[in-house]
């Protein structure tokens, strides 16, 4: 005989996960507009650095699917906290952002996440909604400690490690800080510099191998596991092919490159990291051993802006991907066109077709567009682009198969 108090238990299971699966089917939506919000809520101190923005994404996605699973399983669940929260919250202690700022960015999202929630209430009753919600509190409130005791326990670590007080001098300088004494670095500013992110395992070991390849030195800072800023300086200008070749072998699967331009004294020694940070930026969404800022420069800064992003995919992209498989060849051949210096017969031979296979392929994406190669080249040329990292991006999310 099944009591009334069972009948009760499968009913709100059932509507736990019946809500959780149609919150699953929004959870892009739900993730932009969280984002959205806790990017408003800026820390005077916060710096543009394209790990922790990208880190921010992985750990609010995170954070979403872990709230769904304890709305699926139930209050009494104790799976772990998402890693990329733990990861963000360490982070944030490198990067300077107040644990303050960090707990109301959770409080905010689980705010929205509520939102989001109670607008269902057409489909269950409000007093269900509320029962879910009553049954996540405790659990915000347990992923929020363990992300407070990553932050701490980081800041710990950071305090006690003469890494640290390197990398503060290297961040107030980077600021414009003149009270730092750039002598305590032992790296010489007034010398030509090319500024450096790298990632991976070997990070460190890849840095290291350049500089004495290069017979330059070195500035190197760790900035959490399996990243490295770094500088290698000397009285000569160096070349991007010079650096490029000095990567060993048999470091470079497991070490990563962002770099900027070799620039000259201390606002050179600025600007080629931006310029490495902004590598970085693309780097991060379309993995690859080496990438050179002064390639990505555009791409990078449009990256950050995601309403220009979003503005030149639908503008430029979109109505070139709605021809399905014609399309994606046209995009192919776009991008050779621009790559031969807008040169036909150059861009036919790179892709082993004819010339005029190319000039139709050419007047076929003039159609789409609604507008001539001629006056929009430079917008398409960086949408193509975008469209290149986002692609990579989801590929990297979507795995194999």
């Amino acid at each position: 005989m099944i009591h009334s108090g069972q009948r009760q238990a499968e009913s709100i299971r059932e509507i736990r996960a019946e809500l959780a699966a149609r919150l699953r089917q929004r959870s892009a939506e739900i993730e932009e507009t969280i984002l959205e919000r806790i990017r408003a809520l800026y820390d005077p101190v916060e710096e543009v650095d394209p790990e922790y923005s990208v880190g921010q994404q992985e750990a609010v996605a995170a954070s979403v699917d872990y709230a769904l699973t304890v709305m699926e399983q139930g209050g009494d669940w104790s799976g772990p906290v998402p890693a990329a929260a733990s990861v963000q919250a360490r982070r944030a202690a490198r990067n300077g952002i107040r644990l303050d700022t960090v707990l109301r960015r959770y409080a905010t999202g689980d705010r929205l996440l509520g939102e989001f929630i109670m607008e269902e209430v057409d489909r269950f009753s409000s007093r269900a909604l509320r029962m879910v919600l009553s049954a996540q509190g405790p659990q915000v409130d347990r992923l929020m400690a363990a992300v407070a005791a990553e932050y701490m326990d980081e800041l710990e670590q950071m305090r006690r490690s003469p890494t640290q007080r390197l990398a503060e001098r290297v961040q107030r300088l980077l600021a414009g800080d003149s009270s730092i004494d750039a002598a305590a670095l032992g790296y010489e500013l007034d010398a030509w510099h090319v500024g450096m992110v790298v990632t991976g395992a070997k990070a460190e070991e890849a840095v290291r191998a350049i500089a004495a390849g290069l017979d330059r030195q070195l500035l190197a800072v760790p900035r959490g596991t399996g990243v490295v800023w770094a500088w290698i300086g000397g009285h000569r200008q160096l070349t991007m092919d010079e650096v490029e070749r000095t990567l060993p072998t048999d470091i470079s699967p497991k070490a990563s490159l962002a770099v900027g331009e070799p620039r000259e004294g201390v606002d050179g020694w600025r600007l080629t990291h931006s310029e490495a940070q902004a590598a970085l930026e693309v780097m991060l969404r379309k993995p690859q051993t080496f990438t050179r800022g002064s390639d990505v420069i555009l791409a990078a800064a449009l990256l950050r802006n995601e309403v220009l992003t979003k503005s030149l995919l639908e503008t430029y992209i979109a109505p070139l991907s709605a021809r399905g498989y014609s399309g994606a060849s046209i995009r192919e051949t776009l991008r050779a066109y621009f790559e031969a210096g807008l040169n036909a017969a150059t861009a036919a031979a790179a892709l082993g077709v004819d010339r005029h296979t190319v000039q139709r392929r050419l007047r076929k994406a003039e159609a789409a567009l609604g507008r001539r190669l001629d006056s929009c080249h430079a917008e398409l040329e960086v949408a193509l682009r975008l469209d290149e990292i986002e692609g990579a991006k989801r590929d990297d999310l979507e795995g194999p198969g």
